[in-house]
């Protein structure tokens, strides 16, 4: 049995000197790794923080890993810096078309630290890469013993070990000694129709409005300027300052606006409140409804549907479908 380890870098591989850790000397520092029976064929990507990463980089990432599964890997394992780990995994779950596991892992604890969890994700993240009830199950993260799915999954804390968690679902699953225990399995939308090419993704930018108090929206326009989508980060179910409304009414009318909410956890609302700025008012100026996904998974998806081409029809509809 075969798992394909990609490193990226990020804290697992800090040392406090240069040159980082490779894939070969993360793998050989974990304790149980040999005994599972699993050979890693490692590779080593980049040695860079994740917020260095770029959408094409991670695609080529999910690339490679799919060409690895087709030649016969059980599964794949991404060891990447946690800073944006929710969104790279969230933009390879879009495109990943296999049964076997792709799972994203890291570290909030170097090596040189007393309680380094590195090498305890990997062997979770590797144990579930390989494990036959995580088949089917798209592309997961792996933190502190506990399976999430991309799609749900958020970075809440800085520091702490158990920094990752599912706010609106809790974790599929736990890693308990030497089983993989999935206990829920949600719906797993099918994988994104269009792929854009790299010079596509390059001419395609979304950018993130966050709502704020006493907010006179001037810098919307700005901020709309030379992109091609707009996310808003909206207070609680889906609200902006009324003053905000009729400025991202008119960004509506040139570009896809998706409303999300800023508060990490919960949806937003179609039809509760009908005051200016609700989420009511702002729909029906053309914005479209981010469901359940946080404002910067719904940009990851804005921008690669706009860079693969897709209309307003069919943003709404895969917006339907992933929030």
């Amino acid at each position: 049995m075969r798992v394909a380890l990609f490193a990226l870098g990020g804290t697992i591989s800090v040392t406090g000197g240069t040159p980082r850790l490779t894939g070969e000397q993360i793998a050989a520092g974990v304790p149980g790794l040999d005994g599972l029976g699993v050979r890693i064929d490692v590779r080593d990507v980049a040695a860079l923080p994740s917020s260095g990463l770029t959408f094409t980089r991670v695609l080529e990432v999910v690339d490679a890993a799919s060409r690895a599964v087709a030649d016969g890997a059980a599964g794949a394992v991404v060891t990447q810096g946690t800073d944006t780990l929710e969104e790279t995994a969230f933009l390879a779950g879009l495109v990943w078309p296999h049964d076997e596991p792709l799972v994203f892992t890291g570290a909030m604890r170097n090596p040189t630290l007393a309680g380094a969890d590195g090498p305890a994700n990997v062997l979770a993240a590797v144990r579930v890469a390989v494990a036959t009830p995580a088949r089917g199950l798209g592309v997961l993260v792996v933190f502190n013993d506990q399976v999430h799915a991309a799609r749900r999954v958020r970075k809440t804390h800085s520091t702490s070990t158990a920094a990752f968690v599912s706010p609106d679902s809790g974790p599929l699953g736990h890693v308990v000694e030497d089983r993989v225990r999935i206990l829920a399995v949600p719906p797993r939308p099918g994988p994104l129709p269009h792929r854009p090419s790299p010079e596509r993704l390059a001419a395609t930018r979304v950018a993130v409005y966050t709502a704020v108090l006493d907010d006179d929206g001037t810098l919307v326009d700005d901020l709309a300027r030379d992109r091609q989508g707009l996310v808003v980060a909206g207070f609680g179910v889906g609200h902006v300052a009324g003053a905000l409304a009729p400025r991202l009414g008119a960004v509506a009318g040139r570009m896809p606006v998706v409303l999300a909410s800023r508060t990490g956890a919960g949806p937003v609302l179609r039809a509760t409140y009908r005051s200016p700025g609700s989420e009511t008012d702002l729909l029906g100026r053309g914005l479209l409804d981010a469901g359940m996904l946080d404002p910067w998974k719904a940009r990851v998806l804005l921008r690669l549907l706009l860079a693969g081409g897709a209309g307003r029809d069919e943003i709404a509809s895969v917006f339907a479908e992933w929030g």
